[in-house]
């Protein structure tokens, strides 16, 4: 085997179903080293459970197609742990703590030797910007604080592979950019990082690839500009000629009317803005604004959801 080239992470035709209830079905894909893979979904979509699965924490349904997971071209357990930081959704510091204990704590519990983890835990507070609360209890910390402490946790033991479930929720948007810059800082020496979220702006910042995840299924597995290519292309024109509406409506899907001369366009799929513009000059429009919308992985998501949904509508699946 070509360890090299061994994914870090190895998914295969997983499943997993709570009180018969599906919660993930048939989910595959891979986790290359030094990547930066957002693992996106609305709540309720999959995501943990798949992430429980990955790290060995509960094991796929089994069965006649029952999946794999491999981790470093293993199976999950006890040996792979200290190559990894997990960031859970459910954070998890003993609150009666000192924010400098618990990451020692955290550090020695993925190997580290004692005076190690609490020289690593001084040095990463003082890094990011919490000397101050080396000896505060977590109790008395703010929870962008507490979640940067418990983010340093995870990561004290310099591990290879971070899996961050939701490291950004509930976070106000100052410290939610606090911590982007910490997981690209940490991405920049070339650690692999998976990260679930269901704010989709934080993916379009930081990620090398997206996976997309909808009622327990992979919807999506690509890179972002794949990913913004399902987003619909809407444009705003303003123009005053009296045929303007004539000249726009072949290019729409919807058309809307904002105010007098001005028009909002959801495009075709098989057109783009540029067409539309060389259409108003070729038809002498008198154009005050032509202004397409940039396009955004949300819409691109919403756009991947409702075609699924409408393609298993169809078929009864």
């Amino acid at each position: 085997m070509n360890f090299e080239n061994t994914p870090v992470l190895s998914v295969e035709n997983v499943s997993k179903t709570f009180a018969g209830k599906p919660a993930v079905k048939n989910v595959s894909f891979g986790v290359k080293k030094g990547e930066i893979v957002g693992f996106l979904g609305p709540n309720g979509a999959g995501k943990t459970t798949t992430l429980r699965m990955a790290l060995g924490l509960i094991s796929p349904d089994s069965g006649e197609n029952g999946g794999r997971v491999r981790l470093f071209g293993g199976r999950p357990g006890a040996d792979a742990y200290g190559r990894i930081g997990f960031l859970p959704e459910e954070r998890g510091l003993y609150r009666k703590i000192k924010a400098r204990e618990a990451i020692a704590h955290i550090a020695r519990l993925n190997g580290m030797k004692r005076h190690d983890a609490f020289k690593a835990a001084d040095t990463m507070m003082d890094k990011y910007g919490l000397s101050d609360a080396k000896h505060k209890k977590i109790k008395d910390l703010s929870k962008g604080m507490a979640q940067k402490v418990q983010l340093i946790a995870a990561i004290a033991h310099d591990p290879e592979f971070l899996i961050l479930d939701e490291p950004f929720s509930g976070l106000d948007p100052v410290n939610q950019k606090l911590l982007e810059n910490m997981v690209r800082e940490i991405a920049e020496r070339g650690r692999t990082i998976i990260f679930s979220t269901h704010v989709m702006e934080h993916a379009e910042r930081l990620c090398d690839r997206i996976i997309l995840m909808s009622g327990g299924q992979k919807i999506f597995d690509g890179d972002l500009p794949s990913a913004l290519a399902y987003a619909p292309k809407r444009l705003t024109v303003e123009a005053h000629n009296a045929n303007t509406k004539e000249v726009l409506a072949p290019f729409a899907k919807e058309m809307e009317k904002r105010r007098e001369h001005t028009w909002r366009l959801v495009l075709k799929d098989e057109f783009e803005p540029h067409m539309v513009l060389q259409a108003c000059i070729d038809k002498k429009l008198k154009l005050d604004r032509f202004e397409p919308e940039r396009v955004s992985l949300h819409d691109a998501f919403v756009n991947l959801v409702s075609t699924e949904t409408a393609i298993h509508e169809k078929t009864g699946t």
